[in-house]
């Protein structure tokens, strides 16, 4: 049986993280795409990968290119193209020259990998993948935005860090655009089944929800020139291994909303079964009042930037 193809388009920090943890799981042969002027950092980066097959026991290829033929029959496309973030940046500022990238990656990823299941990593995220899904024309279960997923890892780690108690045992969803309106439900979050709201007095929760919703800014503040790029690699494997592997894990993930949460043609992130159909279900959780009130505010938000893309 032929090994799975996975192609990642855009080899800076993200991409190279993407290669690696894609070798050591062997969930396929890896290529890592760039414009030209990068093609010999990509095959310089595969090269290296390769000659840690034998210390890691993995025995995938890696490749390096810059032509988009070399992406052809992908199972998975993550795609990680565009320009981070600076300090002072929110992900919205980037949405002009970000949306120039995404458009040319989605006219060649239609050309070369018309069956692959897309990730889209690139900022900022809910417009981006708005974006391919229109230039493309994917059907919407083979399209997704990897947002939720990063950010309800980071709702966990927050709430683990500040109990005390394991990350594995942290269960939490957060809602919404990839941005500062996000939507952590700390009310459905527990820890080892036990509400967090149990744990955790209300001020600590509240400092928790504000440290998620601002958790890139946090980073790339620190970082000064650059932003996030371990955990939102190891996101957008999770998706790529539900799908490649069947396995129907919920992953909170922009996905095209008609009428779900009462939201139409925006993709926002959302509780997503991830399997071996690309996205089979979204998830509709029961909000209360005040839940719906975010979600709104949140969904006006993502509406307003994509309305900017003019497509």
């Amino acid at each position: 049986m032929s090994r799975k193809k996975i192609s990642l388009i855009g080899g800076g920090q993200i991409g190279q993280i993407l290669a690696l943890i894609s070798a050591q799981k062997q969930l396929g042969d890896v290529v890592i795409l760039d414009i030209p002027d990068f093609e010999g950092s990509v095959k310089g980066k595969a090269l290296d990968l390769m000659e840690m097959r034998p210390l890691e026991g993995y025995d995938v290829n890696i490749t390096g290119t810059s032509d988009y033929a070399d992406i052809a029959d992908s199972d998975v496309v993550i795609i990680t193209a565009g320009v981070p973030r600076k300090p002072g940046m929110s992900r919205d500022d980037l949405l002009g020259i970000n949306l120039k990238i995404i458009s040319n990656v989605a006219e060649n990823v239609k050309k070369y990998a018309p069956n692959a299941f897309v990730i889209v990593v690139s900022n900022p995220l809910d417009a981006i993948v708005y974006a391919f899904y229109k230039v493309s024309g994917f059907s919407k279960n083979m399209i997704i935005g990897m947002a939720g997923a990063l950010d309800s890892s980071r709702f966990k780690a927050f709430i683990a860090m500040e109990t005390g108690y394991s990350t594995q045992d942290v269960s939490c969803l957060v809602l919404g655009g990839h941005g500062d309106t996000m939507v952590p439900l700390t009310r459905l979050a527990t820890v080892g089944g036990v509400p967090v709201t149990e744990l955790l007095d209300a001020e600590t929760l509240a400092s928790i929800e504000k440290r998620t919703r601002m958790a890139g800014g946090e980073i790339v503040k620190l970082l000064g020139n650059g932003s996030a790029f371990f955990s939102p690699a190891q996101s957008a494997i999770d998706m790529a291994e539900s799908y490649l592997l069947d396995k129907k894990r919920v992953i909170p993930s922009a996905a095209l909303c008609e009428g779900e949460y009462d939201i139409d043609g925006l993709f926002i992130g959302v509780p997503c079964v991830i399997g071996a159909g690309g996205i089979e279900k979204v998830i509709e959780v029961k909000l209360n009042d005040a839940e719906k009130a975010a979600l709104k505010v949140t969904a006006e938000h993502v509406s307003g930037v994509v309305a900017e893309t003019k497509l």
